[in-house]
């Protein structure tokens, strides 16, 4: 973070989002007060809150995108809900609180993933070893482990030179992947992963006090070793991650998931114009996905305690960024109280054929640049010509004016649509160079384009 100043994280994003500069200004600010609180007296850290943002836009405009990117930037604990799959406290449903639970078990996922990464080299030469142990037990070892050690030591040396030959041998049949189909037995130890916190608490919704019985009930039962028989390739795999757990710290882990959460956690929420009350009716100001979801937010947002299954969790500094299109309300008409808690507001601009060029090429991920390399597997070289690709814009353009707008996410319909005969027939296609200009587009576009009625329901 300390080289990642509010300029190089907008030049970052620039590479994955066309446009939208002041979402990018926004998030990056965010971003850079992170670091810059780290650096302040730790009696003042605390009192350092984050700023909330709240995008506000209408859909496939880039509001999912910034936030993703930004999260993946500093390798952020990173969760996207919808507001609108929430029920206030006492109903049936997910309550607001399975946001940080969610979150921290996503943080705890990827950090596993992480150490597991690290320690894969040492497991699989551990796992190579308990593998040949395996194999050379049918051939004349009555014992598999450590246990062959010392039935090895009690031999003649005629005999241990032969076994030594013989592991030798195995070794490097099972290193050419000679004998990956040979079924051979192994016992399978218990997987010492992290035990789950029961914590009888308030804050559990039933939904997951079920899941954590369930967690406790398949430790208990996974206590006791079993005998599997599987194919060389199997057992290697297995192997490898039943040693690659053992060599994980799982306190250590869960310790540094929980403070990535509480430092560094980013939830992004939306369809926050979703649980706006549109009226006065009694039955839609009752409706318990509505106001009932904001009263239960905004301790969550102003920052409180979270039961989760590795203990409490602190909100105070998870940054929240909502999002919504607000088409027929708008963000006074959330609570009062929950719109101080996003205290700073974007606004999102609707694209433009122009933009929609920009998006089919400038990206690194942008949709044309996927398509070649993926019939480029096949062989097929496509060539996207300047007119080619503005009709393809123009077209999506025209679509969204038509029927409902759905941004730049139209564009996936409309590229799939032309380059559908390219892909189904490319393993078959003589001709491996395939050149899309405006003719081929509109060839292929045309007849939907100009019958309105099929055009709303293809594409």
């Amino acid at each position: 973070m300390q080289s990642l100043t509010p300029q190089q994280i907008v030049k970052e994003l620039d590479r994955y989002i066309v446009g939208q500069p002041e979402a990018k200004r926004a998030v990056a600010i965010a971003l850079r007060n992170r670091y810059r609180r780290q650096q302040l007296p730790e009696e003042v850290r605390a009192d350092v809150l984050p700023k909330n943002i709240m995008m506000i836009g209408p859909t496939g405009v880039g509001k999912t995108e910034v936030a993703r990117r930004m999260a993946k930037m500093i390798d952020a604990p990173f969760i996207k809900v919808e507001a609108t799959k929430f029920t206030e406290v006492g109903y049936v449903g997910r309550d607001v609180e399975s946001i940080i639970r969610d979150l921290v078990d996503a943080s705890v996922s990827e950090l596993q993933e992480e150490r597991t990464t690290s320690v894969r080299e040492q497991a699989e030469a551990i796992a190579k070893e308990k593998l040949l142990n395996y194999v050379l037990k049918p051939l004349g070892s009555k014992e598999g482990g450590e246990a062959a050690a010392e039935v090895v030591a009690a031999k003649s040396r005629q005999e241990t030179a032969r076994m030594r030959r013989q592991r030798k041998v195995m070794a490097e049949m099972l290193a050419n992947g000679q004998i990956e189909d040979r079924i051979i037995e192994i016992e399978l130890e218990v997987e010492e992963g992290y035990a789950p916190v029961m914590e009888f608490v308030g804050g559990l919704s039933p939904e997951d006090m079920t899941e954590a019985l369930q967690d406790l009930a398949s430790a208990m039962s996974n206590s006791r070793k079993r005998m599997r028989s599987l194919p060389v390739r199997e057992a290697r795999r297995v192997l490898t991650q039943e040693e690659s757990a053992k060599l994980i710290d799982w306190d250590e882990v869960v310790e540094q998931a929980t403070k990535r959460v509480e430092e560094r956690g980013v939830v992004f929420l939306v369809e926050i114009d979703k649980i706006v009350s549109k009226g006065s009716d009694s039955r839609e100001s009752a409706d318990v996905s509505r106001e009932g979801v904001q009263r239960d937010l905004l301790p969550i947002v102003e920052g409180s305690n979270v039961q989760t299954r590795y203990g409490s969790i602190k909100t105070d500094h998870i940054l929240f960024i909502a999002a919504g299109s607000f088409y027929g309300s708008k963000p006074s008409d959330l609570i009062p109280e929950l719109q101080g808690r996003f205290p700073l507001r974007v606004e999102l601009q609707s694209l433009t054929a122009e933009d929609f060029v920009r998006i089919l090429t400038e990206p690194e991920n942008a949709l044309l640049k996927q398509y070649q390399l993926l019939l480029g597997t096949e062989g097929v070289v496509l060539d996207f010509t300047k007119d080619g690709i503005e009709e393809m814009a123009k077209s999506a353009m025209l679509i969204n004016e038509r029927s409902e707008n759905i941004g730049a996410r139209r564009l996936n319909t409309v590229v799939e649509k032309v380059l559908d005969k390219v892909s189904f027939d490319a393993a078959e296609l003589e001709e491996k160079t395939v050149v899309i200009d405006r003719a081929y587009v509109l060839n292929e576009l045309g007849a939907l384009l100009k019958n309105e009625d099929l055009s709303r329901y293809i594409l």
